[in-house]
C-alpha cells in the first residue's frame, strides 16, 4: 500500500501573527525609565578665576557620616529638623537694612551671625563614602523642602497660587494659560530663593 504524502503546514500566517504580536507587545508595553535628583551644574570657570570668597555665616554645612548620622553646623541634628533649620538659614536676612545685600522679603531673625540673604546663602552636603542611599536621598528631600517652602510662600503672597504646584502644571501640560508669562514669574520665584546646594568630594570619617 502507497504511503500518503504528509500534507505541508503553512508557516506564513504563523510568522505575520508573530510579528504583529511583537508590534502589539512594543506599543504597549511601559518602559521604566530611571530617576534622578535634578540639579543644574554651574558653568564651568576659567581655570585662572579664582573660586569666590563665601562669609562663613553664608555657609550651612551638613555632614553625614557613616552611620547615617547628621552633624549640622557641628552639632548631631535629627533628620526631621533639618527642614526647619535650613528654612531659618535661607529666611534669616542677616544684612543690614539700607545695604545692597539687605531682603527685604526674608522674615527670619535677621540676625548678624547666620546668611546675609538668600543668594548668598550657601547649603554644602558632606556624606560619608558609607553613607546610605537612603539617607544620602532623605537629606536632599528635606533640603530641597525647605527650598521649596520659601518659594511656595513667596508665590503665595506675590501671585496667589504656590509655586511647586504651578512648576509641575507647567511641566505635565496641564496649564491653559500664557505659558511665557508663568515661566517669567517662576524664574522671578526661583530669583528669590536660589538654590544653591554643594556637595563636598565624600570621604571616610571617624564619626
Amino acid at each position: 500500500m502507497a504511503r500518503r504524502a504528509t500534507p505541508e503546514v503553512n508557516a506564513g500566517s504563523m510568522a505575520d501573527i508573530a510579528f504583529l504580536l511583537l508590534i502589539f507587545f512594543l506599543v504597549t508595553t511601559t518602559i521604566e525609565k530611571d530617576k534622578g535628583i535634578a540639579r543644574q551644574l554651574p558653568p564651568i570657570e576659567p581655570p585662572t578665576e579664582e573660586p569666590p570668597i563665601i562669609k562663613e555665616k553664608n555657609l550651612f554645612i551638613v555632614n553625614v557620616n557613616k552611620s547615617d548620622q547628621l552633624l549640622v553646623e557641628d552639632e548631631l541634628m535629627e533628620l526631621k529638623d533639618l527642614r526647619l533649620a535650613a528654612i531659618e538659614f535661607l529666611d534669616n536676612g542677616g544684612a543690614v537694612a539700607g545695604s545692597p545685600e539687605y531682603c527685604s522679603h526674608c522674615k527670619g531673625d535677621r540676625s548678624t551671625s547666620s546668611s546675609d540673604n538668600p543668594d548668598k546663602a550657601v547649603i554644602s552636603v558632606q556624606n560619608d563614602r558609607l553613607t546610605s542611599y537612603k539617607m544620602y536621598i532623605s537629606v536632599q528631600n528635606e533640603l530641597v523642602a525647605a527650598y521649596n517652602f520659601l518659594r511656595n510662600r513667596e508665590s503665595e503672597r506675590l501671585y496667589g497660587w504656590k509655586f511647586t504646584e504651578m512648576k509641575k502644571n507647567v511641566a505635565d501640560g496641564n496649564f491653559s494659560g500664557d505659558e511665557e508669562i508663568i515661566k517669567s514669574k517662576l524664574e522671578n520665584i526661583q530669583k528669590l530663593f536660589p538654590l544653591k546646594l554643594s556637595e563636598a568630594e565624600p570621604k571616610k570619617s571617624g564619626l
